[in-house]
């Protein structure tokens, strides 16, 4: 079982910058891929980042490619989304997740979730 507790998210104007972080609880964080989704109002959920267990690979959508940094530290069992350049698309719920193995680059790769934290860009 893992629990995880996401922080971090709030209001900012665009162009602005925001750092999420995803507290987990449990043994198998090292073990296991993160991920960040996010789900806008009237939209489906989506992946937006995903790392490796020992963060030597990581993804991103094309979406938030160049602008969005996933990490992770296994010993603090934290994982970190940090957002520049922020749009007001970029609004939306964050959620983090944790994946069955050690990469998860599918949606259905995931199988624990957070609570979510909402943000919010404004133009």
């Amino acid at each position: 079982q893992v629990q995880l507790v996401e922080s971090g998210g709030g209001l900012v104007q665009a162009g602005g910058s925001l750092r999420l972080s995803c507290a987990a609880s449990g043994r198998t964080f090292s073990s296991r891929a993160m991920g960040w989704f996010r789900q806008a109002p009237g939209k489906e959920r989506e992946l937006i980042a995903a790392i490796s267990r020992s963060a030597g690979i990581t993804s991103y959508a094309d979406s938030v490619k160049g602008r969005f940094t996933i990490s992770r530290d296994n010993a603090k069992n934290t994982v970190y989304l940090q957002m520049n350049s922020l749009k007001p698309e970029d609004t939306a719920v964050y959620y983090c997740a944790a994946a069955r193995s050690a990469w998860a680059p599918a949606p259905n790769d995931y199988e624990y979730w957070g609570q979510g934290t909402q943000v919010t860009v404004s133009s």
